[in-house]
This record gives C-alpha cells, structure tokens and sequence, in this order.
C-alpha cells in the first residue's frame, strides 16, 4: 500500500494547456486528460488514481515539449538549407 501523500499532487494543467498551445496538440491533449483527472480523483478519495494521473500528466506535458523542440529544430535546418541552396 502506498503512504498517502500530505497534500494534492500538482496536476500540470497549465503547462499542459500551454505545450498544447505552442508545442505538439496531440500529446498535448493528452497531457490536458491526464492533468483534468488528477483533482477529481484527489477529491473522490481515488490518492493512487490521482498520482497516476499526475505522473502520465506530467510525462506527456514533456513528451509535448519534447515534440515541438524538435519540430523546431527540423523547420530550422530545413529553412536554412532552403536558403542556402536558394529554393
């Protein structure tokens, strides 16, 4: 059994919200699912959902940052070589 946490875990709805935004939308969204369950689950007495909720919510909100740091870096360097190349 896991000891149960002195206070609610964060759920990361911002940074999801704002990686969803500005970084990758699909993993985002997701990150937004797992970060809307984490104080319903908290509230309803549900502390291992709620920590499970946070850790998916938290490791998809990276995977969002992730994605669109190397969606930038990708338009970047083909940006350059288009202009390099003259394309």
């Amino acid at each position: 059994m896991t000891e149960v946490p002195a206070q609610k875990p964060n759920n990361y709805l911002v940074w999801s919200i704002l990686t969803t935004l500005f970084c990758c939308l699909p993993t985002g969204i997701v990150a937004i699912v797992y970060a809307s369950r984490v104080d319903s689950a908290w509230y309803g007495g549900r502390i291992e959902e709620a920590l499970n909720a946070a850790k998916n919510a938290r490791t998809w909100t990276f995977v969002s940052v992730g994605l669109g740091v190397l969606g930038g870096i990708i338009s970047f360097c083909f940006g350059l070589f288009s202009a390099l190349l003259g394309i």
